[in-house]
């Protein structure tokens, strides 16, 4: 074991009484903080948000206090093919509530049909406590939105809106973590009884229909919707009233889109993980039977030219990123050189993107959606610009710049259709994928 000696201690004391303007920069530090102590201001200038190809959008969306970036970045994408197909207003929003209830509904019982195929493990199994320390939680991925759409379709806001706890859901999943807890005792006692399957499923029934009965409370009963009028004013203010739709048949007319053309792509350069094949990760989901989470992983290169194809297309694209290293929140830059901690401590805190997941410094935190990139003459990515779903007030409007080389750090996944994939990449996509661990960084939820 290495110890810390004493002598060590007053060595160090004098590095640091050595140290170029250390009392300047303690004074600055202690009074602002690390990040505005070491705001660099020169990467707003490199950042201006121009842009020689962009998408067409309308007002940033406001996931409020709740974890719900993904299905927001989804959602996002939709509306704007949709604003664009029937010359809706940029405030038109699709229904977060509305998926919200489905996903708690649907991960919930994600959630027990885990627990009853890991009952034959003791707890202190890593699986089983994994499994455990967050029976469900508000974040997602995109095939996850996917399962709840292709299952319960769409609604407009106007017809199933926001509640107090869809927009603030602390309070909800600390209540539901409690009870499928609670529920998971019961089962796994069910199951060392050596019940049958029918007796499992019954108590299961049971427990969804609590569940139902709590989340119609806290977001409003879906089956309300289950037939709506949607009625509207174009952007020409010409009105429109659209009668007796379902939410399946909302989505076939509003937003048209098969999704199964759109595949998740990842840029994941761990050794583990080679380049062109597919991956998926175990006990993650929400809908049993749905769709499944998985991954192509790529190349970087390929990854931005995948983007970049569709926005060129006119389409923007849901992407997944670690928002936390080099973001300056209130200016909406995202840049690596936005705090100059390294040279203000005198350390190098420089990793690969293979070391950043490797030794669990970074991995997918949240979901935004890409609706423009500036391209220099070659045709390679300066910037890009950022539609986040944190209100208006976080960037310009809502908007964030992110320079390439952050995004080639931290951006980690891309959602494209695969008309833009090579035939070699199709071919890739289609092969049965590899089965990660549960806590692979590739199983993050936004």
């Amino acid at each position: 074991m290495t110890e810390i000696s004493l002598e060590q201690i007053k060595d160090f004391n004098q590095g640091l009484k050595s140290f170029p303007a250390a009392d300047t920069i303690r004074r600055a530090v202690t009074s602002n903080g690390i990040d505005k102590a070491t705001l660099d201001s020169k990467a707003a200038v490199d950042s201006q948000a121009v842009f020689s190809v962009e998408v067409k959008t309308g007002k940033v969306a406001n996931q409020m206090s709740s974890g719900r970036c993904w299905m927001f970045a989804a959602l996002n994408t939709m509306r704007h093919r949709t604003a664009d197909l029937f010359n809706i207003s940029g405030k038109f929003e699709l229904s977060q509530s509305y998926t919200f209830f489905w996903d708690k509904f649907e991960k919930a019982n994600y959630f027990y049909n885990n627990v009853v195929k890991t009952a034959d493990l003791p707890l202190d199994n890593r699986k089983v406590a994994y499994l455990l320390e967050t029976p469900q939680q508000d974040g997602g991925q995109w095939d996850m939105i996917c399962a709840i759409i292709e299952k319960y379709g769409l609604v407009p806001q106007a017809v199933f809106p926001e509640s107090f706890d869809s927009s603030h859901s602390a309070a909800l999943n600390r209540m539901l973590n409690r009870k499928l807890r609670k529920d998971a005792v019961e089962l796994r006692a069910l199951a060392a009884q050596k019940s049958n399957q029918a007796e499992i499923d019954e108590k299961i029934k049971e427990f969804n229909a609590d569940n139902y009965r709590m989340l119609s409370l806290v977001f409003g009963n879906p089956a309300d919707v289950a037939h709506f009028d949607f009625e509207y004013r174009d952007e020409d203010k010409k009105y429109h009233l659209e009668k007796k739709l379902t939410p399946k048949s909302f989505f076939k007319k509003f937003v048209d889109e098969d999704l199964e053309d759109y595949v998740s792509i990842i840029n994941a350069p761990t050794s583990d993980k080679p380049y062109h094949k597919t991956y998926t990760i175990e006990n993650l989901g929400n809908v049993v039977g749905g769709r499944e989470v998985k991954h192509l992983n790529v190349e970087l290169d390929e990854f931005r030219q995948l983007a970049i194809s569709q926005l060129k297309d006119g389409q923007s694209v849901w992407f997944g990123v670690d928002m936390g290293p080099q973001v300056d929140r209130e200016s909406g830059i995202m840049d690596l050189n936005n705090f100059a901690q390294e040279d203000a401590f005198g350390i190098d805190l420089s990793l690969t993107k293979a070391e950043q997941l490797d030794y669990a410094d970074s991995l997918m935190t949240h979901a935004m959606v890409l609706t423009g990139v500036d391209l220099d003459e070659d045709g390679n990515p300066l910037r890009w610009k950022v539609e986040n779903s944190w209100g208006e007030k976080a960037g310009k409007n809502g908007y964030f710049v992110m320079s390439d080389d952050w995004m080639s750090l931290y951006a980690y996944q891309v959602v494209v259709n695969k008309k833009y994939l090579s035939a070699e990449l199709q071919k890739a996509q289609a092969e049965t994928a590899k089965v990660l661990d549960p806590w692979d960084p590739m199983g993050a939820l936004a």
